[in-house]
């Protein structure tokens, strides 16, 4: 893999741009899917291929433009105080770090099903992102927690949109693209405000919580991936499943599981085995690829499996005019 040197107010006005090359093919959409918070996430735009991301970093907001170059390079232009610092971490974000060696080895890849190895075949230019962000992904994952992802996904939408800013300006950027809230603007919103959204104290609380050290949380990054999993859960209200998801997606984290998903264990056992299980029924099938075991889940996703219905669905509440 090469980096291209990031360099100051290139053409087409960008305050840093970078072109990085994968060294294989690179499913750009693929790749930084799991980062989304569904279609409709106001942090998102994709257009064409063309992913827009706002965030803010330590040195500010930042506009990112992520394109496909062909040869499985990826093209960054970034706009804002942010854009160094965005550009800088676009490899990893990108996974550069998602070691498939392991994995690949022949005796390790033998033990896998036909599925499995079929989704890794279909899965060659798909890497695990590392966004390093954890208040960015944390917010969102929280607001997940015993609810559907559609519940989850309206009243994140409704925050960002109410309490978040405008993204630095960049040319074609798209319309209605957001920066999230800083920590200190989550710890702003009003008690009403997360009502109107449909989030319960508990899930608001666990959230001021865990921003009242936000510069700490922040230091988690760099932190190995089982050990910034392990403190998240020092902070009351975040348990292994919500550790699991933002390690996942903040450290690109190729073993953590989601253990207590609503969904996942069932879904887990039937593309293995035909049968729904429970979670520890999922950690023993899981267990021979044990350090690849979010990988293979990640596989079995990408391959557009799709279980049985077992049982009814979790009902969606609303809870903005109780």
């Amino acid at each position: 893999m090469t980096i291209a040197a990031a360099t100051a107010r290139p053409a087409a006005a960008a305050d840093a741009s970078l072109r990085w090359h994968s060294g294989s093919g690179l499913d750009l959409l693929r790749t930084l899917g799991p980062l989304l918070r569904g279609a409709s996430d106001p942090s998102f735009s994709v257009q064409g291929g063309v992913v827009w991301n706002a965030f803010t970093t330590p040195d500010g907001p930042v506009t990112l433009r992520l394109a496909p170059a062909g040869g499985g390079a990826v093209d960054a232009r970034a706009w804002g105080p942010g854009a160094a610092a965005a550009v800088a971490a676009v490899p990893r974000l990108l996974g550069s770090g998602d070691d498939w060696s392991g994995f690949d080895e022949p005796a390790f890849h033998a033990t896998l099903p036909r599925m499995v190895r079929e989704a890794r075949r279909q899965s060659r230019a798909v890497r695990l992102p590392a966004s390093g962000r954890m208040v960015d992904q944390l917010v969102p994952i929280i607001l997940e927690q015993k609810v559907t992802v559609i519940e989850a996904r309206r009243a994140y939408r409704y925050l960002v949109h109410k309490f978040g800013s405008p993204p630095p300006a960049a040319p074609l950027a798209p319309a209605g693209l957001r920066l999230a809230p800083t920590p200190a603007q989550w710890l702003q919103v009003p008690s009403w405000e997360w009502h109107q959204a449909g989030v319960g104290p508990q899930r608001s609380a666990t959230v001021m919580r865990a921003l009242r050290s936000a510069v700490a949380l922040e230091r988690l990054a760099a932190l190995p991936a089982a050990e910034a999993a392990a403190k998240l859960q020092t902070i009351p209200g975040i348990g292994i499943w919500t550790a699991a998801e933002v390690v996942q997606r903040t450290h690109g984290c190729p073993d953590s599981i989601s253990v207590g998903d609503y969904h996942l264990a069932a879904y887990v056992g039937a593309a293995l085995t035909g049968h729904r299980t429970d979670d520890a029924g999922m950690l023993r099938l899981l267990e021979p690829w044990t350090g690849h075991r979010q990988r293979v889940v990640r596989m079995i996703q990408a391959s557009g499996f799709r279980k049985p219905t077992f049982g009814p669905r979790m009902t969606i509440q609303d809870h903005r005019r109780h």
